[in-house]
């Protein structure tokens, strides 16, 4: 077995079931190409990360939190890596014609995984709010301590070769009153000419492949407010695989409204790890939105650290054709009188495939925890599979927690009703399919957003979504 390599290129191998032996020797070959675009911050915990993912590789499905998706698989293509940080150009505003424009946020950019400079908007941040490049603004005091403790593959993955990323820092006692959205453009150098500042070998231009690690840094001192909105979009008609590490620190009394909206398209493999701590009185509401997409798997890990924490997660998929969206969430309390909800609702139609394993822990001492999980699901066609497994692990005796799943399709009287009142079979259809993801967004507090939702999942359901309207990269 021998590693491809190009002047200006480094691409992995095919992988190993569990082993990821080409990204490791692509680590060990391009280490010091890869410090020297980012930061001695991010520098400083990539060598812990590699030697943990070349110990253990890429789970296989036998492992719990995998097993409805198979990473090896989709890690195993040659894709191509832009580990010498060569400008990718692109007109983030002439791309972004998007259906999710500007809802009166400040408007930010990253550009598969660097933050884009050249288009910063006009200052609407308090006063000490910092948004910004993660490699010049990163902390040894938070970065990676959040990850770390998971020990999971591909975030060790994403932290041995993330080099940029996002940054986000509200001081004690700021609330700010705009919100921040943040629009992720994937956009590949295809059909540029070999030049040298290609990112790409030159066989791949037919069917090009485009790796992109991205790293997210959030922290809200005590009594801070924010709420952020990351919106992924493609530019490009190629494959992308994304990995995205997101680390939130909530301070106490603080409130972070976290809201991820996915409208990429077929070709697109997303890998998202988000976590989050929350602190005494603190308040998180964690929304996650799957709209189009290719293969998607998003994982949640929220850990009460203070008494008096509460947090609301919802998600809402809606898939067809051969699109698959895996939803893995574990909350843990580890302190009492902490609160948390789940709503997660998936609608998959043709040959789509769903799954969500939701897991509260519930650790020695945590009393008054209240908690409630709920997942419900509907398959339009007898082809359309859906795996739901919520879990409850508790180990004190004074707590109030719940949790339940449903699996069916729509109801048959209540399109008959509908029929004999002249409402076409479709059409019916429809209605009663936006009215059961409609529960979820209407929880949305971000209202612009929640507004705007109800007219995307209309057109999602009519098929009219394929790629954002009036996008000009997207063919």
């Amino acid at each position: 077995m021998t590693e491809k390599k190009t002047a200006t290129v480094s691409t992995p191998l095919p992988q190993r079931e569990g082993e990821g032996v080409g990204l490791s020797s692509l680590y060990e070959q391009s280490r010091e190409l890869i410090c020297g675009h980012s930061s001695a911050v991010m520098n400083a915990v990539r060598d812990e990360a590699f030697r943990e993912f070349s110990a253990s590789g890429f789970p296989t499905r036998k492992v719990e939190r995998y097993k409805y998706t198979d990473i090896n698989e989709l890690f195993a293509p040659d894709f191509g890596v832009n580990l010498n940080r060569f400008d990718i150009p692109v007109n983030p505003y002439d791309a972004f014609r998007c259906d999710v424009p500007n809802l009166s946020t400040s408007l930010y950019f990253v550009v598969n995984d660097a933050f884009y400079t050249k288009a910063l908007p006009k200052s609407h941040l308090p006063e000490g709010v910092v948004i910004g490049s993660l490699k010049d603004f990163a902390t040894t005091t938070h970065y990676h301590q959040l990850a770390a403790k998971d020990h999971d593959a591909v975030t060790n993955l994403n932290t041995m070769l993330a080099q940029d990323g996002l940054y986000v820092y509200v001081p004690k006692g700021v609330v700010v009153d705009r919100a921040i959205q943040v629009i992720n453009i994937l956009k590949s150098p295809a059909n540029r000419p070999s030049t040298g500042n290609t990112v790409l070998p030159p066989s791949s231009f037919v069917l090009p492949r485009m790796m992109v690690n991205r790293r997210v840094l959030i922290i809200l001192e005590e009594g801070a407010e924010l709420k952020m909105l990351f919106c992924d979009h493609t530019a490009d008609d190629c494959h992308f695989l994304a990995t995205q590490v997101i680390e939130a620190y909530v301070g106490e009394n603080a409130s972070l409204d976290l809201y991820c909206m996915e409208e990429t398209h077929a070709k697109n493999v997303r890998v998202s790890n988000v976590y989050i701590d929350q602190q005494a009185n603190s308040r998180v509401n964690h929304n996650v939105i799957t709209l189009h997409n290719g293969i998607t798997r998003n994982k949640l890990d929220l850990t009460f650290s203070g008494e008096g924490a509460e947090c609301d997660c919802y998600g809402c998929v809606i898939a067809d054709k051969h699109q698959h969206v895996d939803n893995n969430t574990l909350i843990t309390h580890k302190v009492p009188h902490c609160t948390s909800n789940e709503l997660y609702k998936y609608v998959l139609d043709e040959q789509s495939t769903g799954a969500f394993a939701g897991r509260v822990l519930v650790e020695q001492g945590a009393q008054k925890t209240s908690s409630q999980m709920t997942n419900q699901n509907l398959t339009a066609t007898k082809e359309a599979r859906m795996y739901t497994q919520p879990m409850l692990e508790i180990y004190a005796d004074d707590v109030k927690c719940a949790h339940g799943s449903t699996v069916g399709q729509l109801n048959d009287a209540a399109l008959f009703y509908m029929r004999q009142r002249g409402i076409p079979l479709e059409e019916a259809r429809l209605l009663l399919q936006n009215a059961f993801i409609n529960e979820v967004i209407d929880k949305m507090k971000l209202e612009p957003l929640r507004d705007r939702l109800h007219y995307l999942v209309e057109k999602r359901f009519r098929g009219e979504l394929s790629k954002c309207e009036g996008c000009k990269l997207c063919k």
